[in-house]
């Protein structure tokens, strides 16, 4: 997309995605750029101002899909965390840095499985350590 929309992040995530850049290889991923673009432009607050709709760290999110108003759900997560079990997504994906700090409502362009991007919104943040008083994660 063209404009992009204004990110917020937790200083805590902020000091742990710049530890993890920090001890990757400088070609580790093809985004690391992009993600250390994020980072540099978010708003930076403390975990407990968060607004409960943004998606941090070890949230959970429901997308829709525009063309076809279809609905799936997936985990941002630290890449140790992810299982295999298709529900939770890197932050050192593409679409992982591309979702940590939007809010509910924003849309993003989601690569199709052979080419293209499909549009999707975030419909909800259906669990955010934050809003549940994890802030210690």
């Amino acid at each position: 997309m063209s404009s992009r929309p204004q990110i917020v992040l937790t200083s805590q995530d902020l000091d742990r995605l710049e530890a993890l850049l920090e001890s990757l290889p400088e070609n580790a991923f093809p985004g690391k750029a992009a993600l250390r673009a994020e980072l540099d432009r978010a708003e930076i607050v403390e975990s407990e101002q968060i607004p409960p709709s943004v998606v941090t760290m070890n949230s959970t999110v429901r997308f829709s899909i525009d063309s076809s108003g279809e609905d799936f759900c997936l985990t941002l997560v630290y890449p140790k965390d992810v299982d295999g079990t298709g529900d939770k997504i890197s932050i050192l994906a593409p679409v992982g840095s591309a979702l940590l700090g939007l809010s509910t409502g924003d849309e993003i362009e989601w690569p199709r499985p052979g080419g293209g991007t499909i549009k999707v919104r975030i419909v909800e943040i259906v669990s955010q350590p934050e809003r549940e008083g994890k802030f210690y994660r």
